[in-house]
């Protein structure tokens, strides 16, 4: 039986110029990487962000940056998102709703990774 499956990477960058008035900015680039057998497309996504006091949003939407990409067996898709916190940092993890050719779903999980500004941590 075919296997659906993306695997999911984040690198986090700190935005200074973005983080004023109390408010921490952060980019965050993902990259997709379609590791099952069958091609699947990307349709919709879930992000949970927590702030340093445990106040918890959740985001969830159509697509990734308008695009809901179609990925066959080993092909990758990257796109560079942002988020703000208004503590200096927290962290962000998430869920991608997926679907094969065969209109089979499935889910990516974005493990947990952190948010935080470069002088928070000790």
């Amino acid at each position: 039986m075919a296997k659906p499956e993306f695997n999911c990477s984040v690198k986090v960058q700190f935005l200074p110029e973005q983080s004023q008035g109390g408010q921490h900015a952060w980019a965050y680039t993902i990259t997709i990487t379609n590791s099952g057998d069958v091609t699947a497309q990307l349709v919709a996504r879930c992000w949970l962000i927590t702030d340093a006091t445990g106040h918890e949003e959740e985001v969830r939407g159509l697509a990734v940056v308008g695009h809901q990409p179609v990925l066959k067996p080993g092909e990758s898709f990257e796109y560079t998102s942002w988020t703000s916190l208004a503590t200096p940092q927290g962290t962000m993890r998430g869920t991608f709703y997926c679907m094969t050719e065969e209109a089979r779903p499935f889910e990516a999980e974005v493990a947990e990774f952190m948010l935080a500004h470069p002088g928070a941590l000790h």
